[in-house]
């Protein structure tokens, strides 16, 4: 089995992107995790589904993995029978850990640091872009026009996102500015409209009210029966577009 081969472009970095190229190679040197994690359980349900449509849209597929940071998803995608898994990341140390954690893989996975909003690839490239947690941290309309670019015709995005829409969640990252990056933009009506104007086919799924709200009450949600009945309250509630603006999360997917 070949060796993961990874890949170093020079780039042209705006100062946007030198800032978070710096914050993201510090929170990779760190050794432990970000508080915030312990919310993440509130969203669990958002990576199954996330995870459940990446597995029908990978198989004999070419893939890229948008921000791949160290390479958890990678790892998932490389079980639905893709063609070929490529990673880019703007932090050369994410890129590193994504290394040791995927060379077992082989040849079929390819990483090399690289600006997401103006990658090295050629046009129509990708069958299947996918992320999560990584276009708020850019320019997100350069986004959508660089993923448009290097997707094949009827190619599809898949990302999950964080809102920005929710008072509570926003004064929570006003309080602990140290645990982001300050050019954060969760999503608000206005990205999502504009995604809707460039793509075709766009599906937006909403996660985590009540479930973030009760979450002290249960442990593991793939166990929690409360979890369950939270999760499925949640999507009878987003139904109603006023709770919408409460959500956590979105599970965005389109087509070219």
């Amino acid at each position: 089995m070949q060796l993961m081969r990874i890949q170093k472009n020079s780039m042209s970095l705006t100062e946007k992107n030198l800032r978070e190229k710096d914050f993201h190679n510090e929170l990779q040197s760190k050794p432990k995790g970000r508080f915030e994690n312990i919310f993440y359980k509130a969203i669990a349900n958002t990576w199954d589904d996330f995870y459940e449509r990446l597995k029908k849209n990978a198989r004999n597929s070419e893939v890229l993995d948008y921000g791949c940071g160290v390479g958890p998803s990678i790892i998932a995608v490389s079980n639905y029978q893709p063609k070929k898994i490529i990673g880019i990341d703007i932090s050369e140390i994410s890129i590193k850990k994504a290394k040791d954690k995927t060379k077992y893989l082989g040849s079929m996975v390819e990483l090399q640091v690289d600006n997401c909003e103006k990658t090295s690839f050629e046009n129509n490239r990708f069958d299947l872009v996918y992320g999560h947690g990584i276009l708020h941290h850019l320019e997100f309309s350069k986004c959508l026009d660089e993923i448009l670019r290097i997707l094949k015709p009827g190619g599809s995005l898949i990302f999950v996102e964080p809102l920005g829409t929710n008072p509570i969640i926003n004064l929570y990252r006003k309080l602990t500015p140290k645990s982001r990056s300050i050019d954060e933009h969760p999503f608000t009506d206005k990205d999502l409209t504009l995604l809707k104007n460039k793509y075709n086919d766009v599906e937006i799924k909403y996660y985590g009210l009540l479930t973030l709200i009760f979450f002290p009450f249960y442990s593991d949600p793939n166990k929690s029966k409360i979890f369950k009945i939270l999760k499925n309250a949640d999507q009878i509630l987003f139904k109603i577009k006023l709770f919408r603006y409460f959500a956590w999360s979105v599970l965005i997917s389109a087509k070219k």
